[in-house]
């Protein structure tokens, strides 16, 4: 959502920038910005704090950070092209469903004001940050956060008498901005457009089929869903281990001008 949907991340960047330039350290370098998007809270705040060495306790830097993001994150806009896309793909009949890293504290003050923009995504199809569904340390690069997304796709499909059989990971497309998200969603068998924002993209210039191939973290990995030991229903759920150049994975530079017809989508 954060970057993919709405512009968000910029937001992140100016609220922190801010509180670094109060401390009188440069602003935050996309080096380090590449490792926090997509990861749980409480992990991208480990890994900025140990680069940032502000001097203010964590409670003060929360404190700080909150106060910012609730005067900052009512301005979020969609992103160029996610209007129509999420149109587009409501009205073809494709099942959609939300995954995000995003608290629902903080989902609330990004999306309230573009309620129309996340009506396509039922209430029961929207899976954040901290549901509790998601174990400690699961979130992304781990599968389960898209896996369960898949999951209450099906639940919803299933009560409504709307399909014979369950959707299979590898019917799934993953929507992703960040490197960590695009892992997830290889290491949960479905295929991924990732659609980097121009910094981001630039961090992993020469780096591109290494991202698309969720190896970028789990590079040795051969079958990710011979390892995962989640005991939920939907980590039952098994789709293809990621290859190099396997075609399972896209980038853009844009969500304008999809290509639906890639995918077999009408609209």
């Amino acid at each position: 959502m954060d970057g993919l949907l709405i512009d968000s991340e910029d937001i992140y960047t100016l609220v922190t920038n801010k509180i670094l330039h109060e401390h009188g350290r440069p602003d935050l370098p996309w080096s380090i910005k590449a490792q926090l998007q997509g990861r749980p809270r409480a992990e991208a705040n480990a890994i900025f704090s140990s680069w940032a060495r502000i001097p203010l306790s964590e409670d003060d830097y929360f404190s700080k950070q909150s106060k910012l993001q609730r005067e900052h994150f009512p301005s979020c806009q969609p992103l160029p092209g996610v209007p129509d896309l999420l149109k587009n793909l409501s009205n073809a009949g494709v099942f959609l469903a939300l995954a995000t890293s995003s608290h629902s504290d903080n989902y609330t003050l990004k999306t309230s004001h573009l309620s129309s923009l996340f009506s396509v995504f039922p209430e029961s199809q929207r899976v954040l940050g901290d549901d509790p569904r998601i174990g400690a340390g699961r979130g992304k690069p781990a599968p389960d956060i898209y896996l369960l997304a898949l999951q209450t796709i099906n639940d919803s499909v299933r009560a409504t008498g709307g399909a014979p059989q369950d959707i299979q990971p590898e019917e799934c497309l993953v929507f992703e901005d960040s490197v960590p998200g695009v892992e997830a969603g290889r290491r949960a068998g479905m295929r991924v457009v990732w659609c980097p924002h121009p910094g981001l993209k630039g961090e992993f210039r020469g780096k591109e089929e290494k991202v698309l191939a969720g190896r970028c973290e789990n590079e040795n990995a051969e079958d990710d869903h011979e390892v995962e030991a989640v005991d939920e229903p939907w980590s039952k759920l098994r789709g293809w281990p990621s290859r190099y150049e396997d075609g399972w994975g896209q980038q853009l530079d844009s969500l304008e001008a999809f290509p639906y017809e890639k995918y077999g989508i009408r609209v």
